[in-house]
């Protein structure tokens, strides 16, 4: 018997997150598991009058597939696909690692081959194709989260049937505050940074783009970052898990980067020119993600947090950043984390991660949940 929850879910991604419409043509990618929700996204595009389509990717055959990966090949790929996604009006990715660490081994050289080619096709799909990521329920997201498969089961649907147009109401005293603000600080243990975000718009994540939500984010002015950030989250990138990270700023760029593996963290730093400036400043708020699972999709929207990002930035609040790197790093600013502050033109905003500002205070995990 199919999973009420998952015929929810599926009417979710169809109209809210992709907002599919009668004869536009919708592609689904499954990476590992998640064909329940595949088949049913299928039989509700179909009732819409739209076409879908469907192609599967085994993680451990992808694998195989960097190993011996280089710019050659990835042009044959990008040549192929381009035509597909340029036919397609929507697109669903549907994450289910069996393994989160399957392509830990791949070298670092390989990856940049492929990103480095592979990236215009990829801006084009984020800025012109409505699509939405989400990660599937899997023993292994399960495990890193420490709950048993059924607990996590449970809370990965309540995550992901929040309120998410309550979310985004509440989201917007916050953009607007953001749109008029020079000058952020971010306080907290090991911590102490200024930036400006003037003139970068602010954009609302509420539902559309990932599953599960709740983050709003902007960009810093690409020179503007100074001082330090030690980030107490651990965060995974290229397959390896990252803890303890802290990077130092002089005029936008990371000057000094540590964590337990430094040699790679620098590695992947100096992939380009770009990965050593901030893309992204994110601020998190969904009530039901209190506590990191090492699952960036759940960690980087934990209530109380915020995010930066090493790397690219987005078009749509664009600092002219550009890089094959997109890094979020998340820093947990509740009393159990440690506790911090983030404060726009010197007026505190949000102090142990709670909005202490009456405008903002609809964002906090009480407000949301209720």
């Amino acid at each position: 018997m199919l999973d009420p929850r998952i015929v929810k879910l599926a009417e979710t991604l169809l109209n809210h997150s992709v907002r599919l419409q009668e004869k536009e043509c919708l592609l689904i990618e499954v990476r590992g598991e998640g064909h329940a929700l595949a088949k049913e996204l299928i039989r509700q595009a179909y009732a819409k009058g739209a076409y879908p389509f469907v192609r599967f990717i085994d993680p451990a055959i992808q694998r195989e597939l960097m190993m011996g990966a280089d710019e050659k090949r990835a042009g044959y790929l990008v040549k192929w696909e381009e035509p597909m996604f340029k036919d397609i009006q929507a697109f669903i990715v549907i994450n289910g690692p069996t393994n989160d660490s399957e392509a830990a081994d791949v070298p670092i050289e390989r990856r940049r081959a492929h990103q480095t080619v592979m990236q215009p096709l990829h801006d084009y799909i984020t800025s012109h194709v409505r699509w939405t990521l989400l990660n599937y329920p899997t023993p292994a997201m399960a495990q890193s989260a420490n709950m048993s498969t059924e607990a996590f089961e449970d809370f990965y649907f309540d995550v992901c049937s929040l309120d998410y147009q309550k979310m985004h109401e509440a989201f917007l005293p916050l953009k607007a505050l953001m749109e008029r603000t020079d000058n952020v600080r971010l306080i907290g243990p090991g911590t102490d940074l200024t930036f400006s975000i003037k003139g970068i718009p602010s954009v609302i994540c509420s539902g559309e783009a990932n599953i599960p939500d709740g983050e709003i984010y902007t960009a810093p002015v690409r020179d503007s970052v100074n001082g330090t950030i030690t980030f107490n989250t651990a965060t995974t990138y290229l397959g390896t898990r990252f803890e303890n990270v802290r990077l130092t700023f002089e005029n936008g760029r990371i000057v000094e980067a540590t964590a337990n593996h430094t040699k790679k963290l620098n590695e992947i730093l100096d992939s380009d020119e770009g990965a050593r400036y901030i893309g992204e400043f994110a601020i998190g708020v969904n009530p039901y993600i209190l506590h990191p699972m090492n699952d960036i999709l759940f960690d980087e929207k934990i209530a109380g947090s915020f995010h930066f990002t090493p790397g690219r930035a987005y078009e749509n609040a664009d600092n002219g950043n550009r890089s094959q790197v997109h890094w979020d790093m998340v820093n947990i600013q509740r009393p159990e984390y440690g506790g911090g502050e983030i404060w726009f033109d010197d007026v505190l905003i949000r102090k142990d991660g709670l909005f202490v500002l009456p405008e903002l205070e609809a964002l906090n995990p009480d407000k949301l949940k209720g």
